[in-house]
């Protein structure tokens, strides 16, 4: 995805610290302090434009979300559509890397995490950069909950048998496979922006819930 240049862009991140949180290593193991509740914790990795996790915060009041993206560019556009959402005080916004995910949350922090349009990294070289390789699986785990849960969802189909297979060879149950999630489409999907644009085009839409096993 190229990115368009926003110099505005940081200013105005930091002029809402109360939804993009400015010092995230410091709620390490203790981010109900953020929420001000004891509700269970779901994240995005790779949040984008911000429309899914903006989406599942107004249909789910009772659980607490956070959308995790790198780059001010694309990070402030998650920022304005919640703020168009309007009050939304389980949704938060954190500018970090997904792969230093560690240094922000530890183990039972998070209850499930979603992987969204990841970039599939077609090349066989790249494969450790799929964020549903073994290492990011192995990542995902030292913070979740026990039996904390992966949900995915892609246009790509070769990431997706990846991912399948990948998740299987780790030892995750398959708790759900959709090959084509439009199909008979669940009444609570929220729908990203590349999923909009691709269903559109009648790309057929992938989708994997998957589950952590006690070990």
């Amino acid at each position: 995805m190229r990115l368009r240049n926003k110099p505005w862009a940081e200013d105005f991140i930091n002029a809402h610290p109360h939804i993009v949180i400015p010092n995230p290593e410091d709620f390490k193991g203790n981010w109900n302090a953020v929420f001000n509740n004891d509700n269970p914790l779901h994240i995005e990795v790779g949040t984008g434009r911000g429309q899914f996790i903006t989406g599942m915060a107004k249909a789910n009041p009772k659980i607490n979300y956070i959308g995790i993206e790198l780059y001010d560019s694309v990070i402030v556009s998650a920022l304005e559509n919640a703020i168009e959402a309007g009050t939304l005080p389980n949704l938060k916004l954190i500018k970090i890397n997904g792969e230093h995910s560690a240094r922000f949350f530890q183990k039972n922090d998070v209850s499930r995490v979603y992987l969204n349009f990841s970039d599939p990294w077609p090349k066989d070289r790249h494969a450790k950069r799929r964020l549903s390789h073994e290492n990011f699986l192995k990542l995902y785990e030292a913070f979740l909950i026990d039996n904390g849960e992966v949900h995915f969802k892609t246009d790509n189909r070769e990431l997706f048998e990846f991912s399948l297979v990948s998740m299987s060879q780790y030892g995750m149950l398959l708790k759900y496979v959709s090959l084509d999630l439009h199909v008979n489409m669940p009444e609570d999907n929220i729908m990203t922006e590349y999923e909009e644009k691709f269903s559109s085009k009648g790309h057929p839409i992938y989708r994997l819930e998957s589950q952590f096993l006690t070990k």
